[in-house]
């Protein structure tokens, strides 16, 4: 494979083998002067608030900011890599520098997928690209097909989670170069790996945003998001820095998907909206290998999700459920606060719709809003929902950051990683889930003055109120040990509960791809139904060409009938048994039941 590049309308771009254009939207500056290598050169204004200069003779690495006429210097808001932090020079980047090693990487398809969510800073102790790159091989044995890393565009400070970045087309300094990042999703292909990255496209951070200075009109202040004023995706040169991000993303770094962070809060009144173009556009643009577009929307929509008539995603290819996540919460836990209350009553009634038609709420009133949530999500194939019993925000959105198994304890949380991985929808394991890890990841940043001083007190706010959280000491999100606590403990695989823990993940990942992937090539929609519920149990089935695959799950007081689920038994735990007892979960594939 051929490096390659991306041509952005924003930013330093070469323009030959000996030429940079330098390019800044900024309706809000009458001057703006370029700042190469320590030369001060004025740019040429032009029409609709761009500025603009080519030079020759600019080496890669050379470091540049744009000068504002009352004298202050900020980073290209299309820079490619910095030097170091986000307010610091933006660096001049050979995009075709990297010479790619594995060149016959075409892909894998997306009903193969099990999906791995990782933070670059906290999976190894080191927490950069390079480091990271240790880790792939065991990945990959462990039956890991996708990894998806949580965003990398560079924020404020070195340590955080990657929502708040501002500078979007450059991968955060602090995890290494763009190159390293190349390196990383180079060698995760060499294993058989995809990647995919998680991008924000609804908000910038708070620090290092010169947006506002450089460009007024890039903001709508009378449309607010819950991180301050909305994009103004309608405006040409708003829609241009939006729309080519991901097509860079892919292209430049040969990612084979992005995760599209609350599109919710991506309100666009153009007459197509920003997402369908981005969609549209990718779709157009790269077609020599599979590229999986994930949304996650509170909303529970289907629009952005249409399949053609042999079943291939036109638009985005699979949506966060966050409702099945919420349901089996309920059902492990047996908390019901905050969002959570949605899903009290009857959990397992809902653990078993999720699994079976995708929503919970499919235009319910919801408890906690008061308002209509949901569509109808039954046409909708299996794949089409991401599956997940656990993930960053679920986690580190508590107050302690407590994974699943230290709320549910070892025993329930293995019958729910099993329900997980067993079950036809798309699954998802946050980082360490593999071998039970139990460090917390905590919600933590790298602020400073005053806006650390903000972070921190409405951080304490968030959990006032919140039953089971009241009189806690939340962890200072700015203090460094609040990161050092968040890192994995890779000594964790080591130990016997580790060791027992990684054996029961690789063997449900064997029979995943065994057994259940074949039978998702062809799944549509209407394929899942409810067969029986009763406290604290369920039981699902689900017909497809090829056969039909059904799953009980019990975590309630009274063995349970299972009597009526057909064919052999695919995994039973821990033991198969004629009814279902407590704390016990079977799976069944009849590949003849189907017609």
């Amino acid at each position: 494979m051929e490096s390659k590049s991306f041509f952005k309308s924003w930013g330093a771009e070469r323009v030959s083998s000996d030429e940079v254009r330098f390019r800044l939207w900024a309706t809000g500056q009458q001057r703006v002067t370029l700042r190469l290598s320590g030369k001060d050169i004025e740019m040429t204004r032009q029409p609709d608030g761009w500025f603009e200069t080519q030079l020759s003779g600019v080496a890669p690495g050379a470091e540049y900011d744009f000068v504002l006429a009352d004298g202050t210097a900020v980073p290209d808001p299309a820079s490619r890599g910095q030097k170091g932090e986000v307010n610091g020079p933006s660096l001049v980047i050979d995009p075709e520098a990297y010479v790619w090693q594995n060149t016959d990487w075409q892909g894998r398809p997306w009903q193969e997928s099990v999906v791995y969510e990782l933070h670059i800073g906290t999976f190894t102790p080191q927490g950069t690209f390079q480091a990271a790159i240790e880790k792939l091989p065991w990945l990959a044995e462990n039956g890991i097909t996708m990894i998806e890393v949580l965003p990398v565009s560079q924020f404020g400070g070195n340590r955080g989670w990657g929502y708040d970045g501002v500078l979007l087309y450059a991968p955060h300094s602090a995890y290494g170069t763009p190159d390293d990042f190349k390196a990383f999703v180079d060698a995760a292909h060499g294993h058989g790996l995809s990647v995919v990255l998680d991008i924000v496209l609804n908000h910038f951070g708070p620090e290092g945003n010169y947006l506002p200075l450089l460009s007024p009109d890039f903001f709508h202040k009378e449309r607010q998001t819950p991180w301050g004023a909305g994009i103004a995706y309608d405006v040409d040169a708003v829609r241009r820095y939006i729309t080519e991000a991901p097509l860079y993303w892919l292209q430049e770094f040969n990612l084979d998907g992005l995760r599209f962070d609350a599109i919710d809060q991506i309100e666009d009144p153009a007459d197509k909206h920003v997402l369908i173009e981005i969609a549209e556009r990718i779709r157009a643009e790269i077609t020599d290998r599979p590229i999986h577009l994930t949304t996650e929307d509170c909303r529970n929509v289907t629009f952005l999700h249409p399949r053609d008539e042999k079943g291939q995603a036109m638009l985005f290819t699979g949506e966060w459920n966050d409702d099945f996540h919420n349901a089996v919460h309920v059902l492990a836990t047996g908390e019901k606060h905050a969002y959570y209350q949605d899903f009290a009553d009857r959990p397992e009634q809902r653990v078993a719709r999720a699994l079976a038609e995708g929503f919970v709420y499919q235009g319910e009133v919801s408890q906690q809003s008061g308002e209509p949530r949901g569509v109808d999500s039954r046409g909708q194939p299996p794949v089409a929902f991401v599956d997940f019993i656990q993930n960053h925000d679920q986690v580190g959105n508590r107050a302690q950051g407590e994974r699943l198994v230290s709320l549910a304890g070892v025993e329930r949380t293995q019958l729910l990683l099993a329900t997980l991985l067993l079950s036809p929808h798309i699954p998802l394991l946050f980082m360490g889930e593999e071998y039970g890890e139990t460090q917390p990841f905590l919600f933590f940043t790298d602020f400073h003055g005053d806006l650390a001083k903000a972070v921190r007190e409405g951080r304490a706010r968030e959990f006032e109120g919140h039953a089971g959280h009241e009189g806690e000491s939340v962890p200072d999100p700015n203090d460094p040990q609040t990161f050092e606590r968040s890192k994995l403990n890779w000594d964790k695989p080591q130990t016997p509960e580790g060791q027992q823990w990684l054996a029961l993940t690789r063997r449900l990942l064997q029979l995943r791809q065994q057994h259940i992937v074949p039978l998702l090539h062809t799944a549509s929609g209407h394929c899942g139904r409810v067969v029986n519920t009763a406290p604290g149990f369920l039981a699902v089935r689900w017909d497809f060409p090829q056969g039909t695959l059904s799953l009980a799950l019990n975590v309630g007081d009274q063995p349970q009938p299972i009597a009526d689920l057909p064919g052999e038994t695919l995994f039973a735990w821990p033991q198969q048994t004629p009814e279902l007892a407590p704390e016990a979960i079977v799976v069944r594939l009849d590949k003849g039941a189907a017609q």
